[in-house]
C-alpha cells in the first residue's frame, strides 16, 4: 500500500530537521550549551501536545452536539496522540533538567510537576473509558471529562506556572526562550514545529483508521 505525498513529505521533512538539528553548529549560550539543541524536540513536542489536546476538545464538544460514534472515535485519537507527545515533552525535559539544572527531577519546579500532573488527568480520561462497556455512555461521560481535562491545560502548564517562581525560562524572574535562544536556532526551531504537529495528524490518520475498522468489526459481530 502506498503512502499518500503528504506522508513522504512529513518523513523528509522530520528527516532533514532533526538531522540539522544536530549537526550544524550552534552558539554558545550560557548554561544552555549544547543542550540548547533539545529546543528542537522539547518545545515543538508540547505544541503539539497542545494542538492535539484542543482537536480532542473539539470532537468532545462535537460528540455532545451531535452523538455520532466518529466523532468519539477522533477524540480519544487527538487525545491519545496528544498524551504520546506529552509524556515525551515530560522525558525531554527531565533530559533537560539533568544538564542544566543539575537533576532530572525536582519538586520544586512548578511547570514540570503541574506538567505530570496535567498528563495524570489525561491518563484518567483513558481509564475512564475502560470503566464503560456501553459504547454511546463511555463516549458522554468521555467527552463530558475530555471537556473538564482540556480546560486544566491552559492552567497548568502556562498560567500557573508563570505566577510561581522557577528556573524554567519564561517564569517569574527568568528571562524567556526568545531572549536567550540564538537567532539561528529558530530556523531549525519553526520548522520543527511544523514537522512535529504533520506527524501528530499522520499518528492520527493510523489510528482512527483503526479504529474505524475495529469499531465496524465489532458491529458485525454484534
Amino acid at each position: 500500500m502506498r503512502l499518500k505525498p503528504w506522508k513522504y513529505i512529513v518523513a523528509v521533512w522530520m528527516t532533514v530537521v532533526i538531522s540539522v538539528g544536530f549537526l550544524i553548529p550552534i552558539p554558545d549560550i550560557p548554561i544552555l550549551k549544547e543542550s540548547a539543541r533539545n529546543l528542537f524536540l522539547h518545545v515543538p513536542m508540547w505544541l503539539t501536545m497542545s494542538v492535539c489536546f484542543a482537536a480532542g476538545l473539539y470532537y468532545s464538544i462535537r460528540y455532545l452536539n451531535n452523538p455520532i460514534m466518529k466523532f468519539d472515535h477522533k477524540a480519544e485519537t487527538a487525545t491519545q496522540v496528544g498524551l504520546i507527545f506529552g509524556i515525551c515533552g515530560l522525558l525531554t525535559g527531565s533530559i533537560w533538567a539533568r544538564f542544566t539544572w543539575g537533576t532530572w527531577w525536582t519538586f520544586a519546579e512548578p511547570r514540570m510537576n503541574l506538567s505530570a500532573l496535567g498528563m495524570m488527568i489525561y491518563v484518567a480520561y483513558f481509564v475512564l473509558r475502560t470503566a464503560f462497556d456501553n459504547p454511546e455512555k463511555r463516549a458522554k461521560i468521555a467527552a463530558v471529562f475530555n471537556v473538564f481535562a482540556a480546560t486544566t491545560i491552559p492552567f497548568l502548564l502556562y498560567i500557573i506556572p508563570r505566577q510561581l517562581p522557577s528556573l524554567h525560562p519564561g517564569a517569574d524572574g527568568n528571562p524567556a526562550f526568545s531572549e536567550i535562544t540564538a537567532p539561528e536556532l529558530r530556523y531549525i526551531f519553526y520548522p520543527a514545529v511544523i514537522g512535529f504537529i504533520g506527524l501528530a495528524v499522520w499518528l492520527n490518520n493510523i489510528l482512527n483508521r483503526y479504529k474505524t475498522v475495529k469499531y465496524l468489526t465489532d458491529q458485525q459481530r454484534t
